[in-house]
């Protein structure tokens, strides 16, 4: 039994004193009282043509303490079909003690670079095939498939790259595809950033341990101040909990009670440690400059010669293209394949002309509060007003009062990996865009991904799942607003960042964020492709030039060229 508090649940156990008469008589009462308040909600339903989920509905179970609460039967559809759409390949088992002499090894794994059909040149437009062998560390051929492998084709001295699409062919080899876009030197880059065998153990981590990432709150009464473990899921003990599920979205998030104070005392939220369990040798499958994120090495020729189009030949674009780029690199600057064409916003008064007028809400990470900070640095009279908030954690504000600008980033709620900030700081994206008025002078830009790794897929599934009907809500009742989405990004991975925080673990939820809003009248900043195609290295926070290329892509969504 317990006892709810409207705000949050205070779960506590005990037993009843009564006589069995006396409890079979006020159960009786209890069954009758809530069989005509369900009428009576039925009927208030059918009114107010209200959706509400049942108050007995069952917890969708995940792992034995692990459980989400059940959706719609649409959204779980949707859900189902997500889930396989990522679905990986099988990867293998780990018998113990682990063979890691038999896991992938990229320096004894090779690729090849696929004559052209009929042995002729390449051209501009044309595809180009890498064949890939994985071998293990004694330079056995693998048999079966799950690694997790980047490629990019790029020229240096041009300032050109592009991504590449790998093929899993489920026997140790896989093919990796490319669009010759520019003409001169192509060189082939392919990169192993996980073997099978360390999805094997990520996926067991995301299963069996979700909770690995700590978080805490603070609760502070007068005097009083208690610390207790707060997170998603949360192993059941004999401790209470308070419950601080969103009441509006449904976002689950619990914390273990204090104490000696009351659930609504909670002042601050924190990230506190990680804490995971790996099997014996198991870390041995997250060696940097051994088999995380390693080059592949040629087996022949890297690179190939491409000549101009030929006459008659289409044009590459990602129309006529099944699964190509989204765009490419050229003398530094990114193209797109197809939509909005980028322009180049090379000077404040460029960008403070876009943005004239315009009111620009950032919501997300700190891949997010990256933009913010771009834009702060890069126009001399948008000034920040002083909130007195964390450098890092927000909120944040900034206004041009000449241009009447208006700019303001705050971080998603939880889970958020942060220092400590105000509980009250904490906001879900979907009920900050309820109170979005919206028109055709806001603009609204969110990006969420790099706090969910070490969860479960269908966390972030339902994450965005309740922003896109908020997104749905705001483009209803102001069709004009301008939302654009930043997607994932692929990042450096030090062995224990990759444990919580994998380029796998991101793949996976990209994939999700793009099928969730496909469809929708929203832009997306491809910041996958735009990381990979690109010649720095892969970082959380991408380096300087790669985040301008962001922002001209930014401000062409916001202020497109017109046609005609």
């Amino acid at each position: 039994m317990t006892l709810r508090d409207h705000k949050t649940q205070e779960v506590t156990t005990y037993r009843p004193q009564y006589g069995a008469a006396r409890t079979f008589f006020l159960l009786t009462v209890i069954v009758l009282i809530c069989v005509l308040c369900f009428i009576h909600i039925v009927e208030f339903q059918k009114k107010e043509n209200l959706t509400i989920i049942p108050p007995r509905a069952v917890p969708k179970k995940h792992h034995d303490f692990c459980t989400v609460q059940p959706l719609s039967p649409k959204e779980d559809f949707e859900e189902k079909l997500l889930l396989e759409s990522i679905a990986w390949p099988e990867t293998p088992s780990l018998p113990t003690p682990l063979p890691v002499k038999e896991a992938s090894y990229p320096a004894k794994s090779t690729f090849t670079i696929l004559p052209q059909t009929g042995g002729g040149q390449w051209h501009v437009g044309d595809k180009l095939k890498v064949l890939i062998k994985m071998c293990d560390f004694q330079g056995h051929p693998k048999k079966s498939g799950g690694d997790v492998l980047f490629a990019r084709l790029h020229n240096p001295t041009l300032g050109a790259g592009v991504a590449g699409k790998v093929e899993d062919h489920l026997n140790g080899s896989y093919s990796a595809v490319f669009s010759l876009i520019w003409k001169g030197s192509a060189w082939v880059e392919v990169t192993l950033v996980h073997p099978s065998e360390a999805v094997t153990v990520l996926r067991r981590l995301n299963s069996e341990q979700p909770d690995r990432v700590k978080f805490q709150s603070i609760f502070r009464s007068g005097s009083i101040s208690e610390t207790t473990i707060c997170n998603v899921f949360l192993r059941s003990t004999q401790q209470p909990l308070c419950n601080y599920t969103d009441l509006h979205t449904g976002e689950p998030w619990f914390c273990f009670k204090p104490k000696n104070l009351n659930c609504d005392t909670r002042i601050i939220h924190s990230m506190r440690e990680v804490k995971q369990n790996l099997k014996a040798k198991e870390e041995k499958l997250f060696q940097l400059r051994v088999n995380l994120k390693v080059s592949i090495p040629a087996s022949g020729p890297a690179s190939v010669t491409v000549l101009p189009r030929q006459k008659g030949q289409a044009v590459v674009n990602s129309s006529n293209m099944e699964s190509g780029p989204s765009g490419y690199y050229y003398k530094g600057a990114w193209q797109t394949l197809s939509g909005t064409k980028v322009q180049q916003f090379n000077t404040p008064s460029a960008i403070t002309q876009c943005l004239k007028g315009k009111v620009v809400h950032l919501y997300g990470d700190s891949t997010i509060r990256q933009w913010f900070e771009y834009f702060n640095g890069a126009l001399p009279d948008l000034k920040e007003f002083d909130l007195h908030s964390h450098k890092k954690n927000g909120p944040f504000m900034a206004m041009d009062f000449a241009n009447n600008i208006l700019m303001t980033f705050r971080c998603h709620g939880p889970p958020f990996r942060c220092a400590p900030v105000p509980i009250s700081e904490l906001r879900y994206i979907a009920n900050e865009l309820d109170t979005v008025i919206g028109g055709t002078n806001t603009v609204v830009i969110f990006g969420i991904w790099a706090h969910f790794g070490s969860f479960p897929v269908e966390v972030y599934i339902r994450r965005l799942q309740t922003i896109r009907r908020a997104v749905i809500r705001l483009l209803n009742r102001s069709p004009g607003t301008v939302v654009i989405i930043r997607t994932a990004n692929p990042k450096a991975l030090p062995s224990r960042v990759s444990l919580v925080n994998s380029d796998w673990y991101s793949l996976q939820n990209d994939k999700v964020l793009r099928a969730i809003f496909k469809g929708l009248n929203v832009h997306l900043v491809d910041a996958w492709e735009m990381v990979l195609a690109h010649h720095l290295p892969h970082n959380l926070h991408p380096q300087p030039p790669i985040i301008k290329n962001m922002i001209n892509v930014l401000l062409s969504y916001i202020c497109p060229i017109k046609s005609g």
